[in-house]
């Protein structure tokens, strides 16, 4: 079985659009949620989102006229992927295209209601306002052309990154949720190791900020609705949490065999070492409340990777900010760790950058990369009201220096879906 490292990172987030930019940004606490302006929320229980604001392609790739058709999903996708590409050394190397594969967790792409009202409209004009069977065709090819103009399909992003590098190895795409990017990465992982390919383009793109989007999360009463302190709604693990905050972006590894990354000289930032996957089989949207789906790939993942729970330095939490999560999340690190559970420190992200669906999990396992480097946590922030029920270590507020050899991130989906990733500091 081959090793896998990591040797190419990058995202876009409502932070920003770099690594360094935004990890900065995470260990001084900031946010990068505000009032929603993709479209007029203020009718809505929810005003509030995560947006990727001031984002261009041609900032991150030189001929961005090529994906002109690209939607919001799969623009974000690009530029996470021209980043991490650029950072493992790949751009305009020599590598075997055959053997680069790709991964990619995404969902649904952004909805333009305007443009299909537009079109519908054109159509029911055309059609002299009657109901005939004529003008439902019309309706429909209106729907389609403005599905296929901002490429609703869930794999155009995948798509879109073969053409960008070229990659002609095997191609997946994983829709399960808020585990998406997580599960990606980690199967993308298993087919390094049984030798399908040598690189994996790996990660998740994602963007439901959108009335369709928004509205379905209210109805779920999933969203926090703290509309007068947008920065303050996110508060993972707190006892006045009221649900997660809805963002957007995409995050992306670069994953190799560690005899192909040897081999180019590349630099590694950490290696992948474990990976678990399971399903709840408990409801549509609710989690199994005595959490064991997340119990069952916490242990599935450290057993994967040979460590045990003492071997753990810090883990990314789901972390969403909503009531039932935060319960069985914090329940089940207490019964994988035991008494470890009180001493390893746990942060979300989510508190800063809201939560972005099928990208989240990759964008958290870059972080897990970073605090490797840098020995650093960034903190759960908002967290001012602890619950008694959370009553572990969530790094409160303020970053903390901390010894990270070896990083657990975990994601949990609608459906029951559970993914875990272990990921330390390479050594020879």
């Amino acid at each position: 079985m081959h090793r896998v490292v990591i040797t190419g990172i990058g995202w876009v987030t409502p932070m920003g659009h770099d690594i360094e930019s935004v990890w900065r940004r995470l260990l001084n606490g900031e946010s990068g949620i505000d009032y929603t302006t993709l479209f007029d929320a203020s009718t809505f229980p929810t005003t509030f989102s995560a947006e990727v604001k001031n984002y261009r392609l041609e900032d991150h790739i030189a001929d961005a006229s090529r994906h002109a058709t690209a939607g919001r999903n799969s623009a974000f996708a690009l530029g996470a992927c021209a980043q991490a590409w650029k950072d493992a050394g790949l751009d305009g190397a020599k590598v075997d295209l055959d053997g680069v594969g790709i991964y990619l967790g995404s969902g649904e792409g952004s909805l333009d209601f305007e443009a299909y009202t537009r079109a519908a409209l054109g159509a029911w004009q055309e059609g002299e306002g009657s109901i005939d069977t004529v003008t439902w065709a019309r309706l429909a090819q209106a729907g389609m052309d403005v599905m296929r103009e901002l490429e609703q399909e869930p794999n155009m992003p995948l798509s879109h990154l073969a053409i960008l590098t070229g990659a002609r190895g095997p191609a997946f795409n994983c829709l399960t949720a808020c585990a998406a990017s997580t599960q990606a990465i980690g199967e993308a992982m298993e087919i390094l190791r049984r030798g399908d390919a040598e690189v994996m383009i790996a990660g998740g793109a994602h963007s439901m900020i959108h009335p369709l989007g928004v509205t379905g999360f209210n109805r779920l009463t999933a969203l926090a609705t703290m509309n007068d302190d947008p920065p303050r709604a996110s508060r993972p693990f707190d006892a006045r949490r009221g649900g997660f905050v809805l963002g957007e972006g995409a995050g992306m590894v670069i994953l190799e065999t560690l005899e192909h990354a040897k081999k180019r000289g590349a630099r590694i930032h950490a290696e992948m070492v474990g990976y678990g996957s399971t399903a709840d089989a408990f409801r549509i949207t609710d989690q199994d409340s005595e959490g064991m789906g997340a119990v069952n790939a916490m242990r599935a993942a450290l057993a994967d990777a040979k460590l045990a729970p003492d071997d753990v330095d810090y883990i990314n939490a789901h972390g969403t900010g909503t009531k039932e999560n935060d319960g069985n999340e914090t329940l089940a690190i207490k019964k994988v760790f035991g008494e470890r559970a009180r001493q390893v420190p746990i942060s979300s992200i989510k508190s800063m950058m809201g939560h972005l669906i099928a990208a989240a999990g990759s964008v958290e396992l870059i972080t897990c990369v970073l605090a490797i480097r840098d020995q650093v946590l960034p903190p759960t922030m908002n967290l001012t009201d602890p619950d008694p029920e959370c009553d572990l270590d969530y790094v409160p507020n303020k970053a903390r220096k901390a010894r990270v050899d070896v990083a657990l991130s975990n994601s949990f989906g609608f459906g029951g879906q559970n993914d875990t990733i272990v990921v330390k500091r390479f050594e020879e």
